[in-house]
């Protein structure tokens, strides 16, 4: 990649090109690229020297937002390693030198004071070469990580549709400083760090209350697993059945984000709940049986202040309702629940009856996928059954390890679990209740 992209900038004349212009953008994608913004995808970062780029495909032509990319191999990002560096200065030349050309195809010229048609000669012509660099640029990153098997196709192009967001924005910097360079010279790329920077710093942190969201669920999820050993992990892997469900059925971005909060959150009612009832190892009473339907509105009486959590409380309230009406707390059937709710309660038995429990030792996956065949249009939506199937093909699923108390828990253990459909509750006096 780093000769492909050395012989496209050999090739191309450098005769025309303002060097003093290079050499002012080349510092701002050196200082913009060594403080590159943190995004709410696993292992991404967005440089800021997008607008830098950006900026020279309309001030420096193709072969002038090639030769910048190129300088990459030695900026500040020292912490990289040289073959990192190499690859990122080849990638930026190649994107540069792409959006240049595209730039250059429709007609445009560098934003000049009276320019008299901005959209025809600038705008529109920066728009193509935009999303020509940021196109080549996660295309590039893409083949690289399938190339090593660091990500498969799909969370690709998961991640790429969030990314595409961060760059695309960033880029857009790089037609502020064009048309400043032409009032202000070379005093542009020193205007634009300020909002540069402000932009970084709204990214972060928005990324750190990603991160202190995540902290506030996970004390929660462990609060309702002190309750209860046998349930250690449990809304973990909840969170990730429904999300595996959220994606096959195509939900949004933010709403599989959203259902993933669901997830973890779905039994923190139990709090409410007290240990002695989710722990008996005998049948029921009506009274106690009553406390078990009435966690997922403790639940939501727990968690409704919570600003983030949004369609995600729906999701916690009902998701043990059932398709044909026999559920808690409200009897909802059919499409009367909520749609986060019947993909939470797939995810919440699947893993119940894969997990080992005080009275049973887990299902075997192909014991559980026969009783969510089979509990199908009575318990379950047939719709989100089958695409946890699906999903679970492709994806697969590892069962927990048996969880073992520790030496002093000297709790009862309970017979039963509300979660498992294989497995009905006893109550005194009422027989099996599902």
């Amino acid at each position: 990649m780093v000769a492909l992209a050395t012989g496209l900038i050999a090739t191309s004349s450098f005769g025309e090109l303002d060097w003093s212009k290079l050499a002012v953008l080349a510092v701002l994608f050196w200082v913009c690229d060594s403080a590159p913004a943190l995004l709410n995808v696993e292992r991404a970062r967005v440089s800021l020297s997008f607008a830098a780029s950006l900026a020279s495909v309309v001030l420096l032509g193709p072969a002038g937002a090639a030769l910048l990319g190129l300088s990459a191999v030695v900026n500040g990002q020292r912490l990289f390693a040289p073959v990192k560096r190499l690859f990122n200065g080849a990638q930026f030349a190649l994107c540069g030198y792409a959006a240049g050309t595209v730039f250059d195809v429709l007609g445009g010229d560098p934003p000049r004071p009276g320019q008299a048609d901005w959209v025809e000669q600038v705008i529109v012509p920066f728009l193509g070469a935009l999303v020509t660099f940021v196109g080549v640029n996660l295309l590039l990153m893409a083949g690289i990580l399938l190339l090593s098997k660091q990500a498969a196709p799909r969370e690709l192009v998961r991640e790429s549709r969030q990314l595409s967001v961060g760059c695309l924005g960033y880029g857009m910097f790089g037609l502020l400083i064009a048309g400043l360079w032409q009032h202000v010279g070379t005093f542009a790329a020193v205007l634009v760090l300020l909002p540069l920077f402000i932009a970084r710093w709204a990214l972060e942190q928005t990324h750190a209350q990603q991160k202190a969201h995540a902290a506030t669920l996970a004390a929660l999820c462990q609060a309702v697993e002190t309750k209860d050993y046998y349930t250690r992990g449990h809304s973990e892997r909840v969170s990730r059945g429904s999300v595996m469900i959220a994606r096959e059925i195509g939900m949004r971005p933010d709403r599989v984000e959203a259902i993933r909060y669901a997830g973890m959150l779905h039994d923190v009612g139990k709090l409410g709940v007290p240990t002695k009832v989710l722990q008996k190892a005998g049948k029921l009473t009506e009274e106690e049986f009553a406390a078990i339907q009435l966690h997922p509105m403790r639940g939501l009486e727990i968690v409704r202040e919570i600003g983030f959590l949004d369609e995600a409380l729906a999701g916690i309230m009902h998701h043990h309702e059932r398709v044909n009406g026999t559920g808690y707390p409200m009897g909802l059937a059919g499409d009367e629940i909520p749609e986060f709710a019947r993909v939470i309660s797939v995810a919440d038995a699947f893993d119940s009856m894969t997990s080992t429990r005080s009275y049973r030792p887990a299902l075997s996956i192909d014991q559980a996928v026969e009783e969510l065949r089979k509990c199908a249009g009575e318990h379950f939506d047939p719709v989100m059954v089958e695409a946890f199937l699906r999903a679970l093909e492709r994806e697969g699923w590892d069962p927990p390890d048996p969880v073992v108390p520790p030496d002093d828990d000297v709790a009862e253990t309970t017979s039963q679990d509300h979660d498992d459909p294989s497995a009905p509750l006893r109550v005194a006096g009422g027989g099996a209740r599902r």
